[in-house]
């Protein structure tokens, strides 16, 4: 085997351990900006170092701490002259002589008991003990203790990485070989020979102060049973006695020596480890031959705990104890720290795949792993750093990311036969994700991802079609989609199904049944599923949809005590939004009231389902500086205590179903779309405001009294078009989302209201909850009928059914749809800021959609196509514009089909007015 080079950081921590100091400072650094906006900046890195005699400082900075850290340790190590090698054994015998030898090296060379190795705290316990008990440890001590032993067994057998028990064999019979060393043959105790020298005693002594008072730590038992409850124990360290004999007091295990012990769980700085009892073995030459020979079925103590295995990653056996106890190079005693039910639940959470997500963000219960990535507006870890978050923690290998380069010759091969101005028969052939094809298009990148098993097997392998200007968007977005796969399966985990079928090809996501339900074994269990691999029996429990845009039904707040005035800035789709909030457990009885998760300040993009669907429901029914109330679906109870950092001792004993979740949000601040932004930074007056413009001028040239906006969102056309003189008298708005017509409806009634106090000649309004797709007789023949930047939001078949069924049923006399000239977006996006983590490329291309919400958008060839065949196909003429631009070469910003019905003889009359109605009418004013 081939073993890498350590890190210049770990090279360091070997040579120097706590003597190390690294001083991290977080400057900002200014990037380019978008003209009109202000300058921006981003946060960058630079890094001290400060070891004994020697100083050094990076001369530069980085965009991530880890990266300044290890430049500083790798100048250190330049100027000390120091190399990092490998300096694993590659063969198994070699592993197992430099084995002997270690064991041997911890207790014959007295140099030893002053170093700061950890295994002297065990070793300075017990020489302050009399008799033959002096110097004698645990054997199971040293695999705790030591990284390189473990490291040398897994050399040896490539199962002891999984296997505490195999590792305590090996050690066992390599101790029996080595030098200087006695090791009971009843039992698993390690000492030297030879009694140490008195000043070697003295001296390490000095440095291992050890535990003069009694000591109380909390831990957790996890049994092994998964029916019985986790349970809370607090061990009494007392006097100078060793930690693990009361450990092993607490596992019933016949002595400290039958305590085997895990590796650290979590952070590498973390002393965090399951402790379990090892089996009854009589013999213990028994375990020195085979370490799996003794297992018996009928011994409680041989029976695997699924719980505490799958949270390690390791084989234990029994009951075990999650502990935070241990010795360490930075600390000259015992060190302890509490271990609650909260931590449990919060490793738990970890293992999922948007564990590391809502933890990074520091916000349990509100944050949810995004459905799109946007480098513009993510938020905490990325989604390649999750992933490979969810690998180690799921004990797999490193994701392995293939970044393929696509010239522009290939893809245009692929779509010869699509001819200017005729759509493609499919959004696949006539985009590659966020990028058109064209011939001035340089080369673009796509990104394929395998996730192995242990044994270095696929169990899973993403390719796509998707193409993407930059690298690391390739990556970034490859990563979110197996991401959410991954989310989706775990989410099936908490079905009601006792079986789990896996689909072996999904949205470019294939699946290795076999393998892959081999190595999520242990986690299936713990959820109590088992697997299956019978394709056809998919729908048993549905398809893991990658739809990134989670088209699931829309969860509507309820707010209370709304608090604060109307300050008229709202959260819109695609605004970047901050707020504050708390989420707290409450009983139904009110009597008790347990605060859950605060945060004074959280920011994320609306609509990308970085947040639960009632928390952003609540958001967007508020403006800047008002505070509400709302009742939230209770999450699971895992996740609840995951989040009860504080009060998961008084939590523990309380019934999670008879009480209700209740957030307090506050919106601090929105910051418009990006899209929004660069328009109005580019254009004066806004696009916006140009297109309510054209749609007033087309209004007063028809002397129009009645107007429906298809899509009209939180209202903005409406809003706007109250404040023009215009011949209206009735304004009617459909749209989707409940969230955003009652903010429209809270927008209209306020304007309305003033509107009516000064002048008589007030238009009706009616806002209906629908889609635009379904018809509704109460909307026939209208004079106008607008559709302003909305179809881009749908499939394309969808925008195609939305003009078949408006101009064939609703039929009003004219037709106004706007939607984005994909040929205008190099000279909007040439401005648009870079992201803080990214730098500035000057030559990116080809563009990007101007929304990761858009589902396509057309060049004026396209665009005209579409509208050309609506308008023969139902008898209405179309002419072309735009607002943005001159109109010259590439076009409008914005481009507009104004379609006018042509009246004819046989001119359908209007339908049955009580008939066809499936929309529900939400405000309407007078009458609201």
């Amino acid at each position: 085997m081939t073993a890498a080079a350590p890190t210049p950081k770990a090279v360091v921590h070997q040579r120097f351990g706590a003597k190390a100091r690294y001083t991290v400072e977080e400057v900002r650094e200014a990037v380019g900006g978008c003209p009109g906006l202000a300058p921006q900046t981003r946060s960058v890195y630079r890094c001290a170092l400060d070891l004994p005699g020697l100083s050094v400082a990076t001369p530069g900075t980085f965009l991530r701490k880890k990266d300044a850290e290890q430049a500083a340790a790798q100048i250190a190590l330049d100027k000390l002259g120091i190399q990092p090698t490998a300096n694993i054994p590659s063969t198994p015998q070699e592993a197992w002589d430099e084995l002997i030898a270690r064991i041997s090296g911890f207790f014959i060379d007295e140099n030893f008991l002053s170093s700061t190795h950890p295994l002297v705290g065990h070793l300075c316990v017990t020489l302050r003990r009399t008799g033959d008990l002096i110097g004698r440890i645990p054997l199971p001590a040293i695999a705790a203790c030591d990284v390189k032993v473990n490291t040398l067994c897994k050399v040896i057998d490539h199962r002891a990485e999984f296997d505490p028990l195999l590792v305590l064999s090996l050690m066992y019979n390599a101790a029996k070989q080595s030098p200087g060393v006695s090791v009971s043959d009843s039992n698993f105790w390690i000492q030297s020979e030879k009694p140490y020298s008195p000043e070697a005693v003295e001296l390490a002594l000095e440095r291992w102060s050890g535990t003069t008072k009694p000591v109380e730590v909390e831990v957790i038992l996890v049994p092994h049973v998964l029916e019985d409850e986790l349970k809370t124990v607090r061990i009494n360290l007392r006097d100078y006695e060793h930690y693990m004999s009361y450990v092993a007091a607490e596992l019933s295990a016949i002595d400290s020596s039958h305590v085997l012990v895990s590796r650290t769980i979590g952070k590498a700085s973390s002393e965090i480890r399951l402790y379990f009892a090892a089996p009854n073995i009589h013999v213990v030459s028994d375990i020195s031959k085979n370490a799996l020979a003794c297992h018996g079925d009928g011994d409680i103590n041989w029976q695997v705990n699924k719980r505490a295995s799958y949270i390690c990653g390791q084989t234990i056996y029994g009951d075990a104890l999650l502990a935070n106890i241990g010795y360490t190079r930075r600390d000259s005693e015992l060190h302890t720290e509490d271990v609650n039910l909260c931590t449990y639940y919060r490793i738990l959470l970890g293992k999922l795949p948007d564990g590391n997500c809502k933890m990074s963000r520091d916000s349990i219960l509100a944050a949810q792993l995004p459905s799109a990535y946007s480098r513009f507006s993510w938020k905490g870890l990325s989604p390649r750093d999750l992933l490979c978050s969810f690998c180690r923690l799921q004990r797999l290998p490193e994701p392995q990311f293939a970044v393929s380069r696509v010239s522009c010759d290939m893809l245009m091969s692929a779509v010869s036969s699509e001819e200017r101005g005729a759509p493609a028969d499919s959004v696949e052939n006539q985009y590659t994700n966020d990028v058109r094809i064209n011939k001035e298009t340089p080369d673009l990148f796509k990104c394929e991802v395998n996730i192995r098993s242990r044994k270095q097997e696929i169990l899973l392998e993403y390719s796509a079609a998707d193409t993407w200007s930059k690298e690391s968007d390739a990556i970034q977005n490859s990563a979110l989609k197996v991401l959410i796969w991954f989310n989706n399966y775990f989410k099936k985990l908490t079905s009601k199904t006792d079986k789990l079928y896996l689909s072996e090809c999904t949205d470019g996501v294939k699946i290795h049944s076999n393998i892959f339900l081999q190595e999520f074994a242990m986690c299936l269990s713990v959820y109590g599923k088992t697997g299956g691999n019978d394709s056809a029996m998919c729908n048993a429990v549905g398809p893991f949809s990658m739809d990134t845009q989670r088209k699931h039904l829309e969860s509507t707040a309820k707010l209370t005590h709304i608090d604060g005035p109307d300050s008229g800035v709202f959260p819109s789709h695609g605004s970047l939004t901050s707020i504050s909030y708390t989420a707290s457990l409450v009983t139904k009885d009110k009597a008790k009231t347990y605060l859950l998760e605060s945060r004074d300040e959280f920011e994320f993009e609306i609509g990308t389902g970085a947040v639960s669907n009632q928390l952003e429901s609540c958001v967007t029914q508020l403006s800047v500086n008002q505070t509400a109330c709302f009742l939230a679906e209770l999450p699971p109870r895992d996740l609840i205590m995951a989040a009860a950092f504080e009060v998961s001792h008084d939590l523990s004993n309380v019934s999670i179903e008879s009480c209700f979740l209740e957030f307090f949000v506050k919106v601090l601040q929105v910051t418009e779309p990006l899209e929004d932004r660069m328009e109005k930074a580019l254009f004066s007056p806004p696009l916006s405001k140009q297109r309510v413009e054209f749609a007033v001028r087309h209004i007063n040239e028809l002397h129009a009294t009645t107007l429906v906006d298809f899509g009209c969102g939180s209202g903005s056309l409406l809003d706007s078009l109250l404040e023009h003189p215009t011949t209206l008298e009735k304004l009617v708005g459909v749209d989707i989302s409940r969230k955003g017509l009652t903010r429209a409806a809270k927008s209209l009634h306020q304007k309305l209201s003033k509107k009516s106090m000064m002048q008589t000649n007030v238009p009706t309004a009616v806002l209906y909850d629908g889609s635009i797709t379904d018809y509704d007789s109460r909307l026939y023949g209208f004079d106008i009928g607008t559709c302003l930047e909305v179809i881009e939001h749908v499939e394309e078949d969808q925008a195609t059914l939305f003009g078949n069924v408006v101009l064939s049923s609703f039929r009003p006399t004219v037709l106004i749809v706007s939607t984005p000239n994909y040929e205008y977006n190099p000279i909007l996006q040439g401005s648009a800021m870079p992201n803080k983590d990214d730098e500035a490329d000057e030559s990116v291309g080809p563009c990007k959609f101007r929304n990761h919400d858009h589902k396509f958008e057309w060049t004026r060839a396209q665009f005209q196509c579409w509208a050309t065949g609506l308008a023969v196909k139902h008898n209405y003429s179309v002419e072309f514009s735009g607002v943005g631009g001159s109109g010259e070469e590439p076009g409008y910003a914005s481009q507009i089909a104004v379609f006018r019905r042509m009246m004819q003889g046989q001119e359908a009359m209007c339908l049955d007015k009580d008939g066809d109605q499936p929309y529900e009418v939400l405000w309407e004013w007078p009458n609201a």
